[in-house]
């Protein structure tokens, strides 16, 4: 049996304000691609299929119209929620929906109730765990002393396996979880799910099945040949811009665990980071191919540059994120304002905050209105 493995979608995320639709809805079509390519026969989507737990209207058509292409293509689904997920929401007719193919696993009582699939060696189970608050979690599995994840997610194992002890002999298993497990590498862009400080789980949590599909991560990585995450399929910040984002092609033989190849993921938009100063930024021939990229730009002009990203939009439309780190080492200029203004009487505060600001002291036409605001609030020149 072939499985693709995926996760953390996001759909309906923006990027520093700009809207991702487009670019999601292009990646997940990839994905009904790869399921006709490859053959496929089903899709793991391992939690955080939308970024919000009340999503837009066109993040829900865009997240409906990707799982319908899957079907297209024939392969089953097998989903769970996320943190970013609401449960109830994500699994609403999910009775019916797994007579058509798309099997929702967002509660907890379904845990130990695996999607039975069958090939030429016989059966594979699919146990799907949605993510799991500790607080509330511990109470619904009836382990009122469990310790934050680790705890909940141990006890959600022991049932799963537990389950696949009645199985008959030879049953190859897999699991899906929404968790951060030890020996991950986060990113900027995944939401804290710590209680108390922790929020890791040990991976010998999930031993004793054959392929365990995490997501949570935005990262593509493996932590053991048997547990891996496969990552976001677009990256949500530039500490991502690096990333070559996957999926997971996992095979299974008689004996369990047989193959995973990776698969790219094409990028409809790259990231990049500049930094330089706005004149040659805005005219060297260098930076042509950058025009097209989601840009986080550093300005590191000794004064800063006015009406900066209006400036760098004419040339590269999809900058998003600016940022000023003068190359003099002008460290007035880059001390939070709260810290540069203590002290200060409200008179010099006036006279210095174009000099604060941007690391240049007022024209002189700018002392003469900041001297007529100072006049007209009756504190003076002194």
């Amino acid at each position: 049996m072939r499985f693709l493995h995926t996760s953390d979608w996001h759909v309906g995320r923006t990027f520093h304000g700009a809207d991702l639709l487009a670019e999601q809805d292009a990646v997940l079509a990839h994905l009904a691609d790869v399921v006709t390519a490859e053959a496929v026969d089903v899709v793991l989507v391992s939690g955080d299929i939308y970024d919000r737990a009340v999503p837009s209207a066109e993040a829900v058509q865009v997240a409906n119209r990707a799982l319908a292409r899957l079907r297209r293509a024939g392969a089953e689904l097998v989903i769970t929620s996320g943190n970013h997920d609401s449960a109830p929401r994500l699994g609403a007719f999910g009775d019916f929906a797994a007579a058509g193919g798309l099997h929702l696993r967002t509660a907890i009582d379904h845990i130990a109730e695996p999607v039975l699939l069958n090939d030429q060696h016989g059966p594979v189970a699919i146990y799907g765990i949605p993510y799991l608050e500790p607080e509330p979690s511990r109470h619904a599995l009836g382990v009122p002393d469990a310790k934050g994840h680790n705890g909940v997610l141990t006890e959600a194992m022991h049932r799963i396996r537990g389950d696949l002890a009645t199985r008959e002999p030879g049953a190859r298993s897999v699991v899906l979880a929404h968790a951060f497990v030890t020996g991950g590498q986060g990113t900027e862009s995944e939401r804290t799910i710590a209680v108390g400080g922790v929020e890791q789980v040990g991976g010998d949590v999930f031993d004793g099945v054959d392929y365990v599909a995490l997501g949570h991560l935005h990262g593509p990585q493996t932590l053991a040949p048997h547990l891996r995450y496969s990552g976001s399929p677009l990256a949500y910040s530039f500490s991502e811009s690096a990333q070559r984002k996957s999926v997971w092609l996992v095979e299974l033989d008689a004996g369990g665990l047989a193959d995973v190849r990776r698969h790219e993921l094409p990028v409809p938009r790259r990231l990049a980071k500049l930094s330089g100063g706005i004149d040659r930024l805005l005219t060297a021939e260098e930076y042509g191919d950058f025009v097209d990229c989601y840009l986080s730009v550093t300005l590191t002009d000794s004064v800063r540059p006015v009406d900066a990203m209006r400036r760098l939009r004419e040339r590269f439309p999809h900058t998003v994120h600016l940022d000023w780190q003068p190359e003099n080492g002008n460290t007035t200029a880059t001390l939070r304002y709260a810290e540069a203004v203590r002290g200060r009487p409200d008179s010099e505060i006036v006279r210095n905050f174009l000099d604060d600001c941007r690391g240049a002291p007022p024209t002189g036409t700018e002392r003469k209105l900041l001297g007529l605001a100072l006049e007209s609030a009756g504190r003076g020149e002194s």
